[in-house]
């Protein structure tokens, strides 16, 4: 017989995490990796919008990575599971090819002069959406790094893919030919 998705362990409105131990679900650490999971989520709705091959390309390795974050999030004591998190190691690396991947795009686009208006395209306004959720998935993690240890890697992370999507936003745009309303 197959594993059935429900377990009914969280009807008391209580969660697991990873590692042991049970939390309320509105509990601050379950709030940071919930909204990674959302993040995950509306970037795989926006790589799903106007299949655009290099954006696309960028982002299906992101949505690996904000696994690898929820798992180190979802895991309150991490060096006594540090065999397991093996896989959800996120290294500098990774930043610097984020950081690689805004300068490319930024080299496609006219230099911004004014803020705009989030918009344009599906695939552009997609990508704006997913932005707009990273930015409250960092303002979780970092205010779960108040009262707990969270790697740094991962704010700096997630401060430059909400770069990274708004670079990606005005690429689609660009490539879409449709303009960007100013401010």
């Amino acid at each position: 017989m197959a594993t059935k998705i429900y377990t009914k362990t969280g009807d008391d409105g209580r969660t697991g995490l990873f590692g042991g131990g049970r939390v309320e679900k509105d509990h601050v650490r379950v709030e940071a990796y919930g909204d990674v999971d959302e993040l995950n989520a509306v970037i795989g709705a926006a790589r799903a919008v106007e299949m655009m091959p290099r954006v696309d390309e960028i982002l299906a390795p992101v949505q690996r990575d904000l696994f690898a974050i929820g798992a180190l999030l979802a895991t309150p004591q991490p060096q006594k599971h540090r065999e397991q998190l093996e896989k959800a190691r996120l290294s500098d690396t990774r930043i610097a090819q984020l950081e690689q991947a805004i300068d490319d795009g930024e080299e496609e686009l006219e230099p911004l002069k004014a803020f705009i208006l989030p918009g344009g395209t599906p695939k552009a306004s997609a990508l704006h959406v997913a932005r707009t959720v990273c930015r409250r998935a960092e303002r979780s993690i970092i205010r779960l790094q108040r009262t707990d240890e969270v790697p740094q890697v991962v704010i700096v992370y997630l401060n430059r893919l909400s770069d990274l999507l708004f670079v990606l936003a005005r690429v689609a745009n660009r490539r879409a030919g449709a303009g960007e309303v100013t401010w």
